[in-house]
């Protein structure tokens, strides 16, 4: 599907499928339009035929630069539609691709911020070009990581580590987050598509349905349910963004300014 937001790609002879976020012109930052052709497209990967890895990435200079903060901006009940619109699609599209047996790729350039932090850590591997950059982002606007961030990110770098991301507003640079542990593979720029086919040529030609099973096994072993965890993800971002610090957030998100949080 070429010129949709969510560009879906599937080669037959490797079995490999690539989705391409795609509103650069904003850096992929993600919209309710694009959360559904997510869904739609995990939807279609569910059901493609000799799927043997998935490939995610973002067209242009970024992987995804979080949330469409603008399209929350306005009282609390138009946030809280919005986010109970994009997480009643990106939700399902999450839980869909972690029960896929082909292994899923992040192939990250630019920034991975907020909701692109999240949907890169839903990955199995990440592939990162040496000048991505991972942030939580959500801290910025006074809410709480959604898409299964808060899920995913302590179980990749532990609980200390994901506090100084989100409290302290630390940015990783691509050779940092391989160092904590968060990404697989950091390639030059020159190098990245080698690095990155090299990467999807070893998943794709390795045990798919072994694959699958172990990363059930794995987020089984991890406590709660991702399932159950997105739910309460999304009460707790509702709760946020009936917060004066949500609104004074997004406020200075949209006017390019410091936040002023007054912790109410």
């Amino acid at each position: 599907m070429k010129n949709s937001l969510v560009e879906y790609g599937f080669d037959n002879a490797s079995g490999v499928a690539t989705l391409t976020f795609n509103r650069p012109d904003v850096l992929n930052a993600i919209n309710v339009p694009m959360a559904e052709a997510f869904l739609a497209a995990a939807r279609q990967l569910s059901e493609q035929p000799g799927l043997r890895c998935v490939v995610l990435t973002g067209a242009g200079r970024a992987f995804m630069a979080g949330g469409d903060v603008a399209s929350m901006a306005g009282s609390p009940e138009h946030a809280a539609q919005v986010v109970n619109a994009l997480l009643g699609a990106l939700n399902p599209a999450i839980l869909l691709l972690r029960r896929l047996d082909a292994p899923v790729i992040a192939a990250v350039k630019g920034a991975a911020a907020g909701a692109g932090l999240s949907l890169a850590l839903m990955a199995d591997l990440i592939v990162a070009e040496e000048n991505a950059r991972f942030l939580i982002a959500y801290n910025g606007i006074g809410a709480v990581p959604d898409c299964g961030g808060s899920w995913f990110l302590p179980h990749r770098i532990g609980a200390g580590r994901a506090a100084e991301m989100m409290m302290l507003s630390r940015t990783l640079s691509a050779a940092e987050a391989k160092q904590w542990g968060m990404v697989t593979e950091v390639a030059a720029t020159g190098q990245f598509s080698e690095v990155l086919a090299a990467t999807i040529n070893k998943a794709a030609s390795g045990a798919t349905r072994a694959f699958g099973a172990f990363r059930r096994l794995v987020d089984q072993a991890s406590g709660s349910s991702l399932e159950t965890h997105l739910e309460t993800e999304r009460q707790s971002f509702l709760k946020m963004v009936e917060t004066a610090d949500f609104q004074e957030g997004v406020a200075a998100f949209l006017a390019k300014r410091p936040a002023a949080f007054r912790g109410h």
